[in-house]
């Protein structure tokens, strides 16, 4: 599409009741990013209420005609993605407004390939929007669907404002509550074309204004109170469910919405237990001591999943929101026979959610332990599901999907009118979303809480066999052996698979970092590297041959920096290492000195390398070396210093699991101590020096 054309969403597919829209963008430094927004409008082309605006710290609608899915690595940038019901939207609302922006006087002109993708219930792309020159705003509008009689249409709009989320939001009638004071500034930098179809009236917008961006505050939801069901008193570790003394408090009525975003904290210690010793072990609904084969895993682990999301609401619509079902009654069944020529199939478990007499079907079929999914068998469930009607297939296990990588190839006929879309998930996964809504986001239900901390028990027992992603491949060995002794060549197909495995281990750790932290973690994709996924790992395939070393980045909501990890397979250590940069003004030995009174709690063998300009590396040491001595880590030179790099080493396990002394353990382990020891000092205020030691500085 154009800017400024529109299309009948009609006109594109049959299925218009669930659509996906994805905003996408690349950032040349990996550093880039934006948040999106969705308003809901009125015949007046205003908010019904404050309610009406979903954004980041009100990602889901309560009637699940809109859910934000967050944040997921495409290319070399990444992509949100929303899922829009349009069968539940309310009558009155007539536009549906699509938009980003960006933060901390960041621009749009400074990111890449912005472009907005719309796609079916079944996933499959139905238009592109590609956006040419945003210009220098922070806020931008990609598009908007919006009703002509009865049918859904979509409009390009790419409109830019330069007055933030805030100065947006309050243009289409949302009043918040950030406090702003100055001048005003001039209208949006971009504007919608001056002519529109004929069948499409303006839409008299006017850019709002925003003066200072807003001040950080403790945000609350639009349109919600802080009334919730009383747990009982067995769940007192879950923070979600409020307490009887909070309920006791007088009632608060809704703020306005704070476009700050949330201030995530983590969950209060668990009270020690009454247990009068500790070989007791404490009753739990999902016993795993009864599994004794790969098949009594599958079994158990797909009737406890989706028994959980049936009954927790919150928990089910999460996941199936992703596959573009719809909001609303959820069934779930397990060992369902259906007929297929001479031999019924049984899939794993069957997923149907009703919604205004309308039913949406999913099929899914479950793996376990280190057992993969048979191509026969998914190729199968797609057939029957295309001539019964049925939407999607869903398999899970404990791989991970890679982009523009399926783990299973299904060949669909293209001549069946009904089209089947095709899904994955890990069990890493779904572990994680369970950790976000108990531990971070909430469950307003006690029981509900409780069912979904009974599942996370389940899912992380050893003998669940529902571990994530647990084996490097065949290809591990040979390669760490090849790289050894320097016999491996580029091309060699088993450097491929070593780095498809590195990626999939890199995607699990960001979900179990993500889950613990209540923030998005996910990897960084370097536009330098190319959008194709293939052709950006066989570049790192011939690096590994080149070098022995796998590398990543993580990025960390919040964060202003990126985790770096690099696995040496030549000597066996893995390090990972975080950039600070130099702040602007100030001393250079005042920079020192705070720099190591952060890190008061970190690791003594945490090594500290100052980054000079124009230079390769700069002084450097370990922390135990430096606490007394921070002017050691200043050039003799006098060279301009550009920031720190802290950096933790430590041996890499040998074997392909995930043993004690795997591979994978070992980067779990390493990535999280890294996290926790030294990017977590950092967040925290550094600690005065006491008043002796200010004097000596001053003198």
């Amino acid at each position: 599409m154009v800017k400024g054309s529109n299309i009948s969403l009609s006109a594109l597919t049959e299925s218009v009741g669930s659509v996906i829209v994805s905003l996408g963008w690349a950032s040349p430094t990996g550093e880039g990013d934006a948040d999106v927004s969705v308003l809901l409008l009125g015949e007046q082309g205003k908010v019904r209420s404050d309610g009406d605006f979903y954004f980041y710290n009100n990602p889901v609608a309560a009637d699940g005609s809109v859910q934000l899915l967050g944040k997921a690595p495409v290319g070399e940038g990444s992509e949100d993605r929303i899922v829009f019901d349009l069968t539940a939207v309310p009558s009155d609302v007539e536009r549906v407004v699509v938009a980003a922006s960006r933060y901390e006087g960041a621009r749009f002109a400074e990111l890449d390939d912005l472009r907005v993708t719309l796609a079916d219930g079944s996933g499959e792309d139905l238009l592109r929007f590609a956006v040419e020159d945003p210009g220098a705003v922070c806020a931008f509008i990609f598009g908007e669907l919006y009703r002509r009689g009865e049918e859904w249409k979509f409009r390009a709009v790419g409109q830019g404002y330069d007055n933030g989320l805030a100065g947006l939001a309050t243009d289409f009638g949302v009043d918040i509550e950030d406090d702003a004071s100055g001048a005003p500034e001039q209208p949006a930098a971009d504007e919608l074309p001056d002519e529109l179809p004929d069948d499409e009236p303006g839409t008299g917008r006017s850019p709002a204004v925003e003066e200072q961006p807003p001040t950080p505050a403790a945000p609350q939801l639009p349109g919600t109170t802080a009334a919730a069901q009383e747990p009982p008193a067995a769940l007192e570790a879950v923070p979600a469910p409020r307490r009887a003394e909070e309920d006791a408090r007088p009632r608060k009525t809704a703020a306005r919405p704070r476009t700050a975003k949330k201030k995530v904290t983590l969950p209060k210690a668990v009270k020690k237990s009454l247990a009068e010793n500790d070989s007791w072990k404490e009753a739990r609904l999902f016993p795993v001591s009864a599994l004794k084969s790969d098949r009594d895993r599958e079994t158990r682990a797909t009737s406890v999943l989706l028994s959980v999301m049936a009954q927790v609401p919150e928990f089910g619509r999460r996941l199936t929101a992703a596959f573009g079902a719809p909001a609303g009654r959820t069934e779930t069944f397990t060992e369902v026979s259906l007929p297929h020529g001479d031999t019924p199939r049984r899939p794993d478990g069957v997923i149907r959610v009703e919604r205004a007499g309308k039913l949406w079907t999913a099929l899914v079929e479950t793996k376990t332990n280190g057992n993969a999914l048979k191509p026969e068998q998914v190729q199968a469930y797609a057939d029957i599901a295309a001539r019964r009607g049925y939407e999607a297939v869903i398999t899970l296990s404990n791989d991970v999907a890679l982009e523009g990588s399926p783990l299973v190839d299904v060949k669909i006929d293209g001549r069946r009118k009904h089209k089947v879309a095709l899904w994955h998930l890990s069990w890493a996964e779904v572990a994680h979303q369970a950790q976000m809504l108990l531990r971070h986001e909430g469950v307003g239900n006690g029981a509900h809480a409780w069912l979904l901390q009974e599942l996370l028990h389940y899912l992380q027992h050893e003998n669940s066999g529902c571990h994530g992603f647990q084996n490097m491949g065949a290809a591990w060995v040979p390669v760490r052996r090849g790289i050894d002794e320097e016999t491996l060549t580029p091309g060699d197909p088993r450097l491929l698979e070593v780095v498809e495995s590195w990626e999939r281990l890199v995607r699990q750790v960001c979900l179990g970092l993500g889950g613990e932290l209540g923030h998005k973690v996910l990897p960084v994709r370097r536009a330098k590297r190319g959008a194709d996924p293939r052709a950006r790992r066989m570049d790192m395939a011939d690096r590994l041959c080149a070098d022995g070393r796998l590398h990543a980045e993580l990025r960390i909501e919040g964060n202003p920096g990126v985790l770096a990890i690099t696995a040496d397979l030549r000597t066996g250590k893995l390090r990972t290492s975080f950039d600070i940069p130099a702040p602007e003004q100030g001393h250079a030995l005042t920079w020192a000195k705070r720099l190591i009174r952060r890190l008061a709690e970190a690791p003594a063998d945490l090594h500290v390398e100052t980054l000079v300009e124009g230079e390769t590396g700069g002084p450097r040491g370990t922390l135990e070396r430096l606490r007394p001595e921070p002017a050691d880590m200043l050039p003799k030179n006098g060279a301009q210093i550009t920031g720190f790099r802290l950096s933790l080493f430590k041996g890499m396990g040998n074997s392909r699991g995930r043993t004690e002394s795997g591979f994978i353990r070992s980067v779990d382990d390493a990535v999280h101590r890294f996290h926790g020891s030294v990017v977590a000092s950092l967040d925290r205020p550094a600690p005065r020096p006491a008043p002796a030691a200010e004097h000596a500085a001053a003198t």
